[in-house]
């Protein structure tokens, strides 16, 4: 099964993954609004840069809950 498959199933029956994956998405769509200023200021580079370690978290989460389901997967085989 392909992580996409997985995270097909883990949106029907996960409300972490899916609570992380809408505020991966909110979080995307602030960072897209920074990108477009052509200045920023150092606290909105602070900002920027928080705003994209939150992003790989979630991100790192949600790719660990669908290794966890492909072994849950494999050990039920």
């Amino acid at each position: 099964m392909k992580d996409h498959e997985i995270a097909e199933i883990l949106r029907k029956e996960s409300e972490e993954f899916r609570r992380l994956e809408e505020e991966h998405r909110r979080l995307d769509e602030t960072l897209a609004r920074i990108d477009k200023k052509r200045f920023l200021t150092t606290d909105e580079e602070i900002e920027r840069k928080k705003i994209q370690k939150q992003k790989l978290r979630n991100k790192d989460l949600m790719a660990e809950m669908i290794r966890k389901y492909r072994q849950k997967l494999k050990a039920n085989q």
